[in-house]
């Protein structure tokens, strides 16, 4: 069956549609998901029931190939779930994340001509500062395989990890094989090693190590542990944390019941355009320092935050740009709902001898209203929600505040759109948006803009 690939879905696989005739003589369209294709191109696939409405299904042949198809370097990328588009060239791949953030705004009624070209990265590799692995039930630790929860690709190597990540991680893979330990199965829920989290900061060299597992490294695997201890500490003096977490929970989560330190401390250092962070294992930290840095400097930029101004950053997470906004604001309020993220951002604001900022452990609406009930209306207020966006009401809070200039930094484009639409009616008007890529060879594209009152 030969179908042409006219667009790309959320997940980045490509799609096609094909007319077929049924039993009555009806013509009926058949959907396709193809997984490994790219946009204008014509592939060959096989369909074992052309009477479904949808099937997913990976390309035979690639019979006219986009322009822009590449070979992929990665030895695991035809199976793994890890990045999807590494058989697109870089170029092809921003060009479409700026259409991408351009036709979302034109959905809403928004002018798309105000989206710049998206800013890539000079190099499209290693930029990952955080990754999670998985064990297999035979103690293979690697990534899911694409649309497969339950089987894992053995780990070779990762290209979008950092260097001395994938190092480390196959140094505890080989400790695991060395002594014969078990993964987890999440069909009998019988086995030892979960996860293994790793996570370095390019600035600091910093390591940290979690390893997630259903039971405490005491007794039996007593010794193990100790070894794993000696071959870490010995041949990777920059881990500053390792750890082991026990998780017996049935959901499929990094998260932890108790956490025992092996070596070091429960957290590493991490630096941000010179503003230092702890990092714990449970942190939300953008995993793209290099591209963070743009993120950060595009935000300043379009704020323009002055000395006498007082600012808001909803969604503030641990601080990442409420630090650099509070050297050079009067006033900062920062306010997001997860209190670990709260008590980071207060330590981490004293950690760089910041005294000007106020941070709040609260939902959205009810953290404005507060902050407003105690130090007035906010000249600049920033957000930065998740996926998921802010939703109208947040949004239509924001908007009846009143901020003179607002900085929306987005991490789903579609969201953005239907976020910023809100403003509209409050005498906001769009005035620049940048999309930046902090995930080369995956769907995903940030971008920041500045909405600001037409009186201004």
């Amino acid at each position: 069956m030969v179908a042409e690939i006219h667009r790309l879905d959320a997940k980045g696989n490509g799609q096609a549609a094909i007319w077929r005739e049924n039993e009555k003589g009806n013509l009926r369209k058949l959907k396709l998901i193809i997984p490994q294709s790219l946009p204008g191109e014509t592939v060959q696939v096989v369909v074992d029931d052309p009477s479904m409405r949808w099937t997913k299904t990976l390309p035979e042949e690639i019979l006219v190939a986009n322009p822009d198809r590449v070979e992929a370097p990665c030895p695991h990328f035809e199976l793994c779930g890890g990045c999807v588009w590494q058989h697109w060239s870089y170029e092809g791949q921003l060009k479409h994340k700026t259409n991408h953030v351009k036709e979302a705004l034109q959905s809403v009624g928004m002018n798309p001509g105000l989206v710049e070209d998206t800013i890539g990265m000079d190099d499209q590799w290693h930029y990952r500062n955080k990754m999670e692995f998985t064990f297999s039930p035979e103690g293979n630790l690697g990534l899911h395989e694409q649309g497969n929860f339950r089987k894992i690709i053995p780990l070779e190597t990762c290209l979008i990890a950092g260097r001395n990540m994938v190092d480390a991680t196959m140094e505890v893979s080989e400790w695991v094989k060395g002594f014969g330990l078990t993964g987890y199965n999440k069909d009998t829920h019988e086995g030892l090693l979960r996860h293994l989290m790793v996570r370095e900061s390019f600035e600091t060299g910093e390591i940290m190590l979690s390893l997630f597992a259903t039971e405490a490294p005491t007794g039996d695997i007593a010794s193990a542990v100790e070894n794993l201890i000696d071959r870490i500490t010995d041949k990777f003096p920059n881990v500053k944390s390792l750890l082991w977490h026990v998780n017996t929970d049935l959901a499929d989560r990094t998260q932890s019941e108790d956490t025992f330190v092996l070596a070091g401390r429960d957290f590493i250092y991490d630096e941000l355009g010179g503003y230092r962070y702890r990092l714990w294992f449970d942190t939300f930290f953008q995993t793209n320092p290099v591209q963070a840095q743009k993120l950060v400097d595009l935000a300043l930029e379009m704020g323009k935050p002055q000395e006498d101004e007082k600012m808001i950053d909803l969604f503030c997470g641990v601080g990442t740009f409420s630090l650099p906004f509070a050297a050079r604001v009067k006033e900062l309020a920062g306010i997001e709902i997860v209190e670990k993220s709260i008590e980071s951002a207060k330590r981490n604001a004293l950690d760089n001898d910041l005294h000007n900022t106020t941070f709040l452990a609260r939902d959205a609406r009810k953290g404005i209203d507060e902050i407003h009930e105690s130090w007035g209306l906010a000249d600049i207020l920033l957000v930065d929600p998740p996926r998921c966006g802010a939703g109208g009401k947040v949004m239509r809070r924001i908007g009846r505040s009143q901020p003179k200039r607002i900085v929306y930094v987005s991490c789903n484009p579609d969201t953005f759109a239907t976020d910023i639409a809100e403003l509209v009616p409050f005498g906001y008007k769009l005035q620049k948006v940048q999309p930046v890529d902090l995930f080369p060879n995956t769907v995903h594209v940030e971008c920041v803009a500045l909405l600001t009152l037409d009186a201004e």
